[in-house]
Formats: C-alpha cells, sequence, structure tokens
C-alpha cells in the first residue's frame, strides 16, 4: 500500500500550494484568500522510487458545530483516519495563534503521527520563525516555503520515513493504473452534483450542503461499480458571467470548465424544480464546444405532479434541442433512483466516443447515404462524395473526400451526421464531419 500523507492546518497557511508541489501539478486552487479549499483532494506523488498519496484538506476549524464549517470538519477529521502521517501546518509569518492550539489538541488525541511544520519562512532564521510553535509539545519543528520549495524535499523524506515504519509498499508504475472512464459531473450551483457523487460511491466523500455553492474545486475520485473503474470529478457550479462576483468563484468556473475538457464523458446535471435556464443552455454549449460525450441527468424528479412533469420534458425538448444525440435520465440522485441507468448511458456514451470506424464501412456506409439522397447542385456543379475515413475519437471526428465539396450546406452536413449515427450507433457523442475537397491522397502519382 501506499503512504498516506495528510496535509491539515488552519485557513490559508499554505495546505494547497504544498499539496501541488509535492504532486508536482496544478490540481488544487491556490489564491491569498481563506477557506478555498472544503472538500478533502487527492493526489499521487513520488520521491525518487517511493510512491506515496498526499491529501489536501480545507481550514480546519475543529470546534465548529453547524454550517459549512462543521462540514469541512468533518472532511478533515475523515483525512486524518485514513492518513498514516498528518503534516500539520502553521503560518511562520503569523506566529502561534489560539487555533492552531485547539488543532493541537485534537491531532494529540487521533493517535496519528504528526510533524509540525512552519510554512512561508521564506528569508527568516530558523530559531526565529519557530521559538512560538515549541509550546505545542509536537518536537522540533520543520521549516518549508511551500511556495519556493525550501525544505520540503527533507519534509517529505521524514514523512515518508514515518508512514513506512512497519508497512509495505506495493509500487505501481503510473503508466500500469488504469484509472477508468473520467466522468465530470456539471451543472448550476446547488442542483444536485455533490449528492449524486455521493450517491454513487455510497459515502459522503464530499460536502453536501443546502447552499449555492458548496464545492469551489474540481475534485477527482476514484471508485468501482459493476467490476468498471472511473474516476467522478464533482465540480464547482457555474453561474451565470454577471453573477460571479467572488474571486474564489472565478477561479472555480475556470477550474470546472478545465474538468469538462479533460473529461471522457459530462454527466450535465439540471433541477427538475426551477425551468431550464439560458445558464443551463450555455453549459450544455460549452459541453458540445469541447466535444465531450455527454449524458443529462434531470435530478429532483421524485414528488414532482405528472403535469409538471410533462412541462420540464417539453421545456427540454424546446430549450436543449441541440443535445439530441445524448440520454436523457429523470433521476433523484438523493434516493439514488434512475442512477443504474443513467451509468449504463455514461458506458454507451463513452464507448461510442472512442469507438473505432474502419474505412471500408465508413466509406460503405457514405456511398448509401448518396444513393438515398444526393447533395444538390450549386449551380451547375454538384460535389461528389469519393470516399471517408475516422479523423480522431472523442469525440470521433469523420473526414469526407470528394470534390467541390465546399457546396455542400448545412442542412445535408446534418443529414450525413444522421446517418453515420444510425449506422455505427453513436449515441451520447458529439460527432463532427469534415469536408476535404481535392484529390484523393492516398492515390498514387506518376513521376
Amino acid at each position: 500500500m501506499k503512504p498516506v500523507i495528510a496535509l491539515v492546518g488552519r485557513p490559508n497557511v499554505g495546505k494547497s500550494t504544498l499539496f501541488n508541489r509535492l504532486t508536482r501539478s496544478r490540481d488544487a486552487l491556490v489564491a491569498d484568500l481563506p477557506g478555498l479549499t472544503r472538500d478533502r483532494h487527492y493526489g499521487e506523488g513520488r520521491m525518487g522510487e517511493r510512491p506515496f498519496l498526499v491529501i489536501d484538506t480545507g481550514g480546519f476549524e475543529p470546534v465548529a458545530k453547524e454550517g459549512i464549517m462543521h462540514e469541512m470538519a468533518k472532511q478533515t477529521r475523515q483525512a486524518v483516519a485514513e492518513a498514516d502521517v498528518v503534516v500539520f501546518i502553521v503560518d511562520g509569518r503569523q506566529g502561534l495563534t489560539p487555533h492552531d492550539k485547539t488543532i493541537t489538541d485534537f491531532l494529540r488525541k487521533s493517535g496519528r503521527s504528526v510533524m509540525l511544520v512552519v510554512n512561508k519562512s521564506e528569508g527568516m532564521k530558523y530559531t526565529s520563525v519557530t521559538a512560538d510553535f515549541y509550546e505545542l509539545g509536537l518536537g522540533d519543528p520543520y521549516v518549508i516555503s511551500a511556495a519556493h520549495g525550501d525544505g520540503v524535499m527533507d519534509l517529505v523524506d521524514e514523512a515518508l520515513n514515518l508512514a513506512l515504519a512497519g508497512h509495505t509498499i506495493v509500487d505501481e508504475a503510473p503508466d500500469s493504473v488504469d484509472h477508468g472512464i473520467k466522468i465530470a459531473i456539471v451543472g448550476r450551483p446547488n442542483v444536485g452534483k455533490s449528492t449524486l457523487v455521493n450517491t454513487l460511491l455510497g459515502e459522503e466523500r464530499v460536502i453536501a450542503f443546502d447552499m449555492p455553492g458548496t464545492t469551489r474545486d474540481s475534485i477527482e475520485i476514484e471508485f468501482e461499480r459493476d467490476g468498471k473503474r472511473y474516476t467522478l470529478i464533482d465540480t464547482a457550479g457555474i453561474r451565470r458571467r454577471g453573477k460571479v462576483f467572488e474571486a474564489i468563484e472565478k477561479f472555480s468556473v475556470v477550474k470546472t470548465l478545465q474538468s469538462i475538457s479533460e473529461a471522457n464523458v459530462v454527466v450535465l446535471l439540471l433541477d427538475a424544480q426551477q425551468d431550464i435556464s439560458e445558464q443551463d443552455a450555455h453549459i450544455a454549449g460549452f459541453i458540445l464546444e469541447s466535444g465531450r460525450a455527454l449524458v443529462v441527468g434531470v435530478n429532483k424528479w421524485d414528488g414532482l405532479t405528472s403535469d409538471r412533469r410533462d412541462e420540464i420534458k417539453m421545456d427540454l425538448e424546446r430549450k436543449l434541442n441541440f443535445l439530441s444525440f445524448a440520454k436523457f435520465h429523470f433521476i433523484s440522485a438523493q434516493k439514488a433512483t434512475g442512477i443504474v441507468q443513467m451509468m449504463k448511458s455514461v458506458d454507451s456514451a463513452y464507448a461510442a466516443a472512442t469507438a473505432n470506424l474502419p474505412t471500408p464501412k465508413l466509406t460503405r456506409a457514405l456511398i448509401e447515404a448518396v444513393e438515398h439522397q444526393q447533395p444538390r447542385r450549386k449551380g451547375s456543379i454538384r460535389p461528389k462524395l469519393r470516399y471517408a475515413h475516422q479523423g480522431g475519437q472523442n469525440p470521433p471526428v469523420i473526414v469526407i473526400h470528394g470534390n467541390a465539396l465546399d457546396a455542400i450546406d448545412a442542412n445535408y452536413r446534418r443529414y450525413l451526421e444522421k446517418h453515420f449515427r444510425e449506422t455505427f450507433s453513436l449515441v451520447g457523442t458529439p460527432l463532427r464531419i469534415e469536408l476535404r475537397s481535392g484529390k484523393n491522397p492516398y492515390e498514387r502519382t506518376e513521376k
């Protein structure tokens, strides 16, 4: 098993900066704003031949009894329970605070190995930056600068030595690890994204709280269902541009859009108890432009009257008609209804997005389409479609070669797209058609 290192501390002490340095990534949001991280965030690191897992956590308030800080504290407690070593980070420039003492009391009772780390120490003497923190009784502090990398290697080396005491590590080559289908759960704030993630996982893995904007970062979680591996990405809700006031929320939107681009399949979650909004259509449009395979989940379907359900279905058909290639599922994330069918559609959408389309079959399908309906003439010229081949996957790209293809209009392109979809059962994925006029590039040329 890989050793697990949890990063714990009060808000804005540099936990996410250290997480990014340890994982050599930018997976955790970093800004000079307290409370940016809320859920626990996992990443993989490696020091030489020694791999490890690191958990980033939100600002820890052990005494919080209610509200979002209480939910964040639950996430941190779970991270500490999972860890082999806890790296307790304090701020060397602010010095010791009562909050640090409260966290120390909790960590001492946890039974975990704890390393006290003084961050933001660049340009400061060891004795002056550590003097106050001996009062915590956690031994000699480790002095680092997560932003500059000072002291980080020594810290990781000691953390791994502590974690490895009595443990056997099974090393996994990064290329051999199958992370499965990457599924991004996206939608407006408070539509139930985190609840859906927790339902799929069977545990309260991410914070689900009745307040819009609870999730701020994009959280990746690996899990297995019916023998298949997946990676779920819980994303921040995307508001209308004019309503994105906080700097934190602007960061979150960027991370969500990145998550869409990196996913294999996107689940667009809608709220059946609200009207389909212009923002829902904007999010759907971005998914379509990104070329991601798509499944639409209409959440909070339970408890609606039959009349209201009919209204929602008509609204979907009218406002999201450009998503006709995707499967729509009417679900309840809270009660776990409709989830099995939705996940089957996720598998089908991924299979369609990554399908191999042989050139002979594509060309045969093209000939059948032209025989059934030829493209219109443009003046005295009628376009000639000669053969087709696959130009890419996720989304599938079909390249058609011929003559005078510039004369083909949008209606005929849509006809070809529909024909290819039906022929190859490409449900749940956008399909792109490229038209290339000119000479057959595979034809032998005479010298």
